[in-house]
């Protein structure tokens, strides 16, 4: 058996395994200035509701994974900015991971497709062109539609943005369902803070987080890695809440914690 396959069969026994009738949730919890993932929480530090129902956490399993992930490059006509930091997160892939590249400006374009050779990557955001207005949410929708098949890791889109929306015809709703549906984290990384809270949204509603990338520079982090480390570091660690009861999570699921500090707290049901 070859390594992906084996750890996809590990992955779906895990849940197999899960007491029947459970509700599960994949949540990512990270500081808010660092970016570095907190570790180390237990069922009694999380607090969730549905629209305005508690939920009892039962359970909590924390871990690490291996990811598939569809690199979103903004290339724009103010995209350039982003083009250095495309290529410092290509050199944190581990060797079973594999990466697709879609390049967005009024379009989306895949132009490599998910590989583990860090050289091909390299490659395509090397020759990207810039031009045109970012339409970040209708990149997403395409890029969540059709990016992902029969990719057993899990599935997460890190979207390297200049921090910019044009006018998408698509709207935040809409790719927040389609990404739950397709059981997809989004992860914006943004060198200015104009959209901010849009990525916030997008993050806090699919289990993903987003990255204030100049920001994590200057803060720093645990042990002084750099911010692609700890981008990356965030990306495969999560948490598995299982809740009380076996009613399905709603559109308004939320997580908090219950305790001091500055976090970012996601997540995303697990079907």
């Amino acid at each position: 058996m070859n390594t992906r396959a084996g750890v996809l069969l590990a992955f779906c026994l895990m849940f197999a395994a899960a007491a029947p009738g459970a509700t599960r949730a994949l949540v990512t919890v990270v500081d808010s200035k660092t970016g570095a993932p907190v570790t180390g929480l237990k069922a009694e530090d999380f607090a969730v509701w549905d629209d305005k129902t508690p939920r009892r956490v039962d359970a909590v399993e924390f871990g690490r994974e291996p990811l598939d992930i569809m690199l979103l490059l903004d290339t724009s006509l103010v995209g350039e900015a982003v083009q250095s930091v495309a290529a410092s997160l290509v050199s944190q892939l581990e060797p079973k991971e594999q990466m697709a590249v879609v390049s967005y400006h009024s379009s989306a374009d895949l132009i490599q497709d998910f590989t583990s050779s860090q050289q091909l990557i390299l490659r395509a955001i090397s020759g990207v062109k810039y031009g045109n207005e970012p339409h970040v949410l209708d990149a997403l929708y395409a890029a969540i539609e059709g990016g992902f098949q029969n990719n057993p890791f899990r599935r997460v889109i890190l979207l390297l943005t200049s921090g910019m929306e044009g006018y998408s015809r698509t709207n935040e709703r809409d790719v927040t369902r389609l990404a739950r549906r397709n059981q997809i984290s989004i992860y914006p990384g943004y060198v200015s803070g104009g959209e901010r809270q849009l990525f916030e949204s997008l993050a806090r509603n699919t289990g993903g987080a987003s990255f204030n990338l100049p920001a994590m520079s200057r803060a720093g982090g645990r042990g002084d890695a750099k911010p692609e480390a700890r981008v990356f570091e965030a990306l495969r660690t999560r948490y598995i809440l299982t809740l009380d009861g076996n009613l399905g999570l709603g559109e308004k699921l939320r997580v908090e914690l219950k305790r001091k500090g500055s976090f970012q707290v996601s997540a995303l049901p697990l079907e």
